[in-house]
């Protein structure tokens, strides 16, 4: 008789935004007139930028002439769009990353869980806390995390580093080694960045430790502040000990679309053994490559227009997280994030739950936001919402929380 995998069978629950989904279906059905605005799961509002719908339809006509039409991608994605990554991400930020480090993908989510599957399942994993979910979960269901503890909702063997109001949302350095570690900056949920320097600590505690760093880098588009980095290669030391995620969902508005990479430095080692072949062997063996038209579009993601019509999207949804930041703070709020990030990171009132916090808001102001339990245990109490609604939503949603 066939036997499952049993480590799917520890996950507590279902996936958090499916939990929300039903919550908010469930609302929408009993009361059919409620307008429900909906500032909780990170998905982008704003249609794609003119530069990129043309790419779109320019490659769409290619695949219609047998001289122009393209089968399979390359294993590593078409080497025109990782030129226009290398370029512009990495040699224009002073870093020396080859476009055969690269590997295209169909989202930073996709790669963020499928990357855990070259290590070995004895290593430990640290994770900021709270934490995007996928971090844990697909560790989880690889049998690396060890028994879960409902009551304090952890893992046995997942080291946690609690992000909090006293350290600015920021981990620090923890006090067992860990082997993997998994950073996300700007951070989704908390909103928050860290400084150079402090990234800098970061990338000379894995070298000394022996561990490797997977830094999400997903947002790095919205960063205002000089002294953040962009990327983790900004780092002295960082392609000896760091993988890095990016994708094309939040920058681009590809989240429909779907369009991100992994970058993997052919230095960064396990003894003699090349994480990057490990990489690529996987991305060959389990991956035929992101489409012809997707990959023309993210190639005129860093054309000028491109780079200029993008600019004013990113610019409108920090405008959204302007409005919610200074609304919520004038309203009482402990509120953080917002500044290089498009999540905001509120306290929740009254000695409320995440989640009753939801429940709260989605029935008196038929708002939707992310409880902060969703993302780990020093998420409780806190309550995660989005800048990517239109903005007459936005300021529309702003003023319902102010009424409570």
């Amino acid at each position: 008789m066939f036997k499952i995998n049993d480590n799917y069978l520890k996950l507590p629950g279902s996936y958090l935004f499916s939990t929300i989904a039903k919550k908010v279906n469930a609302y929408s059905q009993a009361h059919p007139e409620k307008k429900i605005i909906r500032l909780g799961i990170g998905d982008v509002t704003q249609p794609l930028a003119p530069s990129i719908i043309d790419a779109l339809h320019h490659a769409v006509d290619e695949m219609g002439k047998a001289e122009t039409f393209h089968g399979y991608a390359p294993d590593l994605g078409y080497e025109f769009l990782r030129r226009a990554i290398v370029e512009n991400d990495y040699k224009a930020r002073g870093c020396d990353i080859a476009a055969d480090e690269i590997f295209i993908s169909d989202g930073a989510k996709c790669d963020s869980g499928n990357i855990q599957e070259i290590f070995s399942t004895d290593n430990k994993i640290a994770v900021c806390d709270p934490v995007y979910p996928v971090y844990v979960d697909t560790n989880v269901m690889a049998g690396r995390t060890g028994t879960y503890d409902a009551g304090k909702e952890v893992w046995s063997d997942v080291i946690y580093m609690p992000c909090l109001a006293d350290n600015h949302f920021a981990p620090e350095l923890p006090k067992e080694t860990p082997d993997i570690i998994y950073l996300c900056f700007p951070n989704n949920p908390t909103g928050s960045a860290i400084t150079k320097a402090q990234l800098q600590e970061w990338v000379d505690y894995a070298n000394k430790t022996g561990a490797v760093i997977i830094y999400d880098a997903a947002y790095e588009a919205y960063i205002s502040q000089e002294d953040v980095p962009h990327t983790i290669y900004e780092c002295e030391g960082a392609k000896a000990c760091a993988i890095e995620l990016r994708s094309f969902s939040k920058n681009a508005g590809f989240t429909g679309v779907r369009l991100g990479f992994t970058v993997i430095p052919r230095e960064l080692k396990c003894g003699e053994v090349s994480l990057h072949s490990l990489w690529a062997r996987r991305h060959g063996t389990k991956y035929n490559g992101a489409p012809y038209i997707v990959q023309r579009a993210g190639e005129a993601v860093y054309s000028p227009d491109g780079k200029a019509q993008i600019k004013e999207q990113i610019a409108y949804y920090m405008k959204n997280a302007k409005y919610i930041l200074e609304g919520l703070k004038d309203a009482g709020y402990a509120v953080s994030g917002g500044v290089n990030s498009p999540y905001i990171w509120l306290k929740a009132p009254n000695g409320m739950t995440s989640w009753e916090f939801f429940d709260y808001l989605l029935e008196n102001a038929n708002v939707v936001g992310t409880p902060g339990s969703g993302f780990g245990p020093s998420g409780e109490t806190y309550f995660r919402l989005t800048a990517f609604g239109s903005y007459e939503n936005t300021v529309e949603a702003v003023e319902r929380i102010r009424k409570l």
